[in-house]
Order: C-alpha cells, then sequence, then structure tokens
C-alpha cells in the first residue's frame, strides 16, 4: 500500500513525427523534362526531400518555358507542385533583363505569376520601381505594386 502513496506513476511522453524528411540530398540537382526538352533546372547545397516537397538550400531555379528563360536565386527553397517559395536574398532574373529583387518571393509555374509581399526592387536598361508588394505576371507582362517609386530614363528622338 505504501509503494502506491509514495510512488506516482510515470508520465511517458509520446512523439508523433509526422512531417519527417524521406531524405536528404547534397549537391543537389533536379532536372525537369517534358517532350519538348529541358524546362526547369534547380541546384541547391542541400535538400530534404519530404513526401509532397523539397527544402532547399542556397536554391538556385532556372525555368525554360516559350515565353523566355528566367532564373531564380535565394538563400532559401521550397518547391512544392506547382509552386517555388523563395526566401532570403532572391534574386529573380529574365532573359532580356529585367530583374526583380526582394527578401520573399513565390512564384506560381501553372500561372506564370511571380509575387511578393515584403518590399522590393525591379530595374531593367536604367529604369526602376520600388515598392512594398508587388505581383508581376510573365505571361501578361504585366506588374501590379503598392506603393511604388519609379525611376524611368526617357528616350532622346531620333528625329
Amino acid at each position: 500500500m505504501i509503494i502506491f502513496v509514495l510512488f506516482k506513476p510515470l508520465d511517458v511522453k509520446k512523439q508523433e513525427f509526422i512531417d519527417v524528411p524521406i531524405f536528404e540530398i547534397t549537391s543537389f540537382n533536379m532536372y525537369e523534362l517534358n517532350n519538348k526538352g529541358l524546362q526547369g533546372l534547380m541546384i541547391g547545397n542541400s535538400a530534404l526531400r519530404y513526401s509532397d516537397r523539397y527544402e532547399v538550400t542556397n536554391i538556385d531555379y532556372t525555368e525554360n518555358t516559350k515565353m523566355n528563360i528566367s532564373n531564380m536565386k535565394a538563400k532559401r527553397g521550397l518547391y512544392q507542385g506547382e509552386t517555388v517559395s523563395l526566401f532570403g536574398n532572391v534574386n529573380y532574373v529574365r532573359a532580356d533583363g529585367l530583374t526583380f529583387e526582394s527578401q520573399k518571393m513565390i512564384y506560381d509555374k501553372h500561372t506564370s505569376q511571380l509575387s511578393s509581399t515584403t518590399p522590393f526592387l525591379a530595374y531593367k536598361e536604367g529604369n526602376s520601381i520600388k515598392g512594398d508588394s508587388m505581383k508581376y505576371n510573365k505571361k501578361r507582362k504585366f506588374i501590379e505594386s503598392q506603393n511604388v517609386k519609379v525611376t524611368y530614363q526617357l528616350q532622346e528622338s531620333k528625329i
């Protein structure tokens, strides 16, 4: 009887591992191929593969579409389904020189839309746009942003 009074039962805690990586890859390279050839290339220092996504450090993602070739780099990236999320010193460069810089960007491959909810800088050939947030649609070549400051170089007439 004294045993039941003096000793309390152990409280054993169970830990459930719901989201565990399937494997880890170092010197990560992933090629996306379709019937027209190379569609995308993703490179990183390392990657964690989960059942539904890749988490990549020092991500370098290049997309080759019929519209153009674009490259995105960041400290961290999350590749899930049709979405590439980029975090930390994000740099997006299109083949014609259009460049976006921000701390966080999300690229939806299905809609061809790049968006940032953090301050950004966009520039091309001496023209620049700074703003608090932006949405850029690659198909429509349309940028929507808030609280912008634009620097535009007027072209001289050649008449």
